[in-house]
């Protein structure tokens, strides 16, 4: 249980507010440091903050409705636990996992568990909002009804609050025009902050389930938005949603005298890498550190000497680890910061042992009797030790050799040899993110080489293709497209649906492997990748799917991915892909449409003379990649950086190396 801000008023009167609402005017010192923010961005952004101690808010466009993407889990949770507390669902109904319920994309049921397996509506409720499992909420709908949440939340005065149909079946949409304009669901973020309150204040359904739901929202595993510059021992109550060019986040934010609805909804970002750097993902986290800053540190109160039963923070783990040092035997407690029956337990028994007042309360002369504090900073018996002890000095950095990078990985080679001109791991397999495409792009060519007339061939987008998650080329099922702009899709934009489009498109021209049940066109096509990567050398190298997702093995180190770049550029039309800027092109739908879309390459390099490839890549488990190719002087140096802290990072750590390559190029010419 969380220490709650007061909340005053009815249910009903609240249930008003919402039909007509009225806003206190932006907290300045909040619009001060929001506004610029946003003006940098770019992208839509909405954004609704209320204390709900004091009433203290900032709006910023937060009555437009903006997608959510999966954020709208969130209210189908409300609904889910509306209907349990009316009798109409039991949160302990048996619900059994069909092969055909399991879809592509967030969560762990499809990937983790078998057909027949049975869960409770109560579990599919958690996992939908604590690792946003798109199977999981699709069996909460089919439980609830798809379109009871939106009639609910229209019955209170939330009329942009929809789901619209379920996660990766569109064809189910209630809401056929919203699903075109917003995708999986709607909202405001003046609706979430208020949902967020009414949550907070126990007023959308019982207490209890009231706890429940901030217990499901605690449990949420992404902290890449707004909770990403919170410090450790904040609790933040929150569901996120991401998809292409959405990004957005909202929750209570429990802080030491008060708790901050917060809710940031963006659309329409140019930024729609997925990776580390994501700057929607970014500016949702500044708006959090803001929020921390204004109201736990510009207003927070004098903090009690007293430990006692719920108390939190660096202080408790500081008590926890003496209590583990001076009680005998050690109560072993964990370090976790939480001032919980165990610790209390162990309070009461230093207590007793120094024949003090038993209260398990940690406070007065029960901390004198404690004596220092045993910390995580300084766990030496003398602070004199530290201060007199200078740390050790690393040698100097040579004045010569390669400049020093942020990637865990790299190599420079010359490219009309193929010779190392030097390298760091270069021979360590990672993985390596959308660099893959670079091999399925190589495969698609070299059979187009064989077979002109392939170029030509027409491609029908897949459910598979379509639900692939991801950076995308934007293209739907059921949208047709020429193999020769397809691959356009596939190395501009670094469409993941690319990949599997063209992977299904090519695959039964390859044998499949003896050894996998699967043969299906697609796995021919990864099998096909990973026998090339063999017959090219490449030794470091598994493919375990042509776009680059974080897989199991799915692996290759700096030496190979310049084998293959090499190999590839020795290719007219490759160097003639991948050296691209941006292309338009048409496509048309089984179902008669036409439609226009753009691609634009990622490689921020291609708009520096010289640079002409070759392809960038992005994942949590990578980090920031980037394979390129780079001409002067009539040199030719080729690249590879696995691992880069940002994707800003990932271009400096290259171009650095670069120039220190045709530094080193011009002194063995004597230029």
């Amino acid at each position: 249980m969380h220490r709650m801000a007061p909340c005053f008023g009815s249910a009903l009167i609240l249930f008003f507010v919402c039909l007509a609402p009225t806003f206190a005017e932006n907290d300045p010192r909040l619009e001060a440091q929001l506004q610029p923010l946003v003006a940098a961005h770019r992208g839509d952004v909405s954004i609704a903050i209320r204390d709900l101690g004091s009433g203290v808010e900032f709006r910023l466009d937060a009555e437009r409705p903006m997608p959510t993407a999966s954020l709208i889990k969130f209210p189908v949770m409300i609904e889910a636990y509306r209907q349990a507390d009316a009798g109409k669902v039991s949160l302990d109904a048996s619900i059994e996992l069909r092969e055909e319920d399991k879809v592509p994309g967030s969560g762990i049921l499809t990937t983790h568990f078998s057909p027949g397996t049975r869960i409770s509506l109560r579990d599919a409720v958690r996992l939908m909002i604590a690792y946003s499992d798109n199977t999981a909420t699709n069996l909460v709908l089919d439980q609830i009804g798809l379109a009871s949440t939106a009639e609910t939340m229209q019955a209170w005065g939330l009329p942009h609050s929809k789901i619209h149909a379920k996660v990766f079946r569109r064809d189910t949409s209630v809401f056929p025009e919203r699903s075109r304009d917003f995708g999986l669901g709607s909202t405001t973020a003046g609706e979430m902050v208020t949902l967020l309150e009414r949550l907070h204040c126990n007023e959308l359904v019982s207490a209890e389930a009231c706890e429940r739901m901030r217990e499901h929202l605690l449990a949420c595993q992404d902290r890449t938005k707004i909770s990403r510059f919170l410090p450790a021992e904040a609790k933040f109550a929150h569901k996120t949603g991401a998809v292409n060019e959405v990004r957005c986040d909202a929750g209570i934010l429990y802080l030491p005298n008060t708790a901050v609805a917060v809710c940031v909804l963006t659309n329409r970002n140019l930024d729609r890498s997925w990776g580390t750097e994501n700057a929607a993902e970014i500016l949702c986290g500044r708006v959090g550190e803001i929020v921390w800053r204004r109201f736990a540190l510009e207003t927070a109160a004098p903090t009690p000497a007293d430990l006692r039963l719920g108390a939190s923070g660096p202080l408790v783990e500081d008590l926890q680890r003496t209590l583990n040092a001076r009680l005998t035997p050690s109560p072993s407690l964990s370090i976790d910061g939480e001032f919980g029956p165990a610790t209390e337990l162990a309070v009461r028994e230093f207590q007793q042992q120094q024949k003090l007042p038993v209260n398990g309360v940690a406070g007065g002369e029960t901390l004198r009797k404690l004596g220092e504090l045993v910390t995580a900073d300084a766990p030496v018996e003398s602070i004199e030790q530290i201060n007199s002890e200078p740390l050790p000095l690393e040698p100097a950095d040579p004045l010569d050799g390669a400049p020093f990078v942020t990637c865990k990985g790299w190599i420079l080679v010359d490219g009309e040899t193929g010779d190392v001109v030097a390298h760091r791991e270069g021979e360590t397999p990672r993985p390596m993110a959308s660099t893959t495409k670079m091999m399925t792009a190589y495969l698609a060519l070299k059979a187009i080489e064989a077979e002109p007339g392939l170029a030509d061939s027409i491609i029908t987008f897949s459910e598979r293709a379509d639900r692939t998650p991801g950076s995308t080329s934007a293209l739907r099922a059921g949208e047709q497209v020429p193999l020769r702009e397809l691959l356009y899709g596939l190395l501009l934009p670094s469409g993941n649906d690319a990949s599997v489009a063209i992977a299904e498109h090519l695959g039964s021209r390859y044998p499949a492997s003896v050894k996998d049940e699967d043969q299906s066109a697609y796995a021919r096509f990864v099998y096909q990748m990973n026998a090339t990567a063999k017959e090219l050398g490449m030794t470091d190298t598994h493919y375990a799917n042509p776009h680059g997702l974080s897989a199991d093995g799915h692996r290759s180190s700096p030496r190979d991915l310049a084998i293959l770049a090499r190999e590839a550029m020795s290719l007219e039309e490759f160097r003639k892909y991948v050296s691209t800027r941006q292309r338009a092109c048409t496509v048309e739908s089984v179902t008669g449409y036409r439609r226009n879309v753009l691609w634009t390459n990622t490689n921020q390099l291609l708009k520096i003379e010289g640079y002409d490839g070759v392809k960038t890549g992005t994942t949590n488990d990578a980090g920031a990649c980037l394979v390129s190719s780079a001409r002067r002087d009539g040199t030719w140096l080729i690249c590879v950086v696995l691992g880069s802290t940002s994707a800003d990072a990932r271009y400096t750590d290259t171009r650095n190396l670069f120039r220190w390559g045709f530094q080193q190029a011009q002194a063995a010419s004597g230029k």
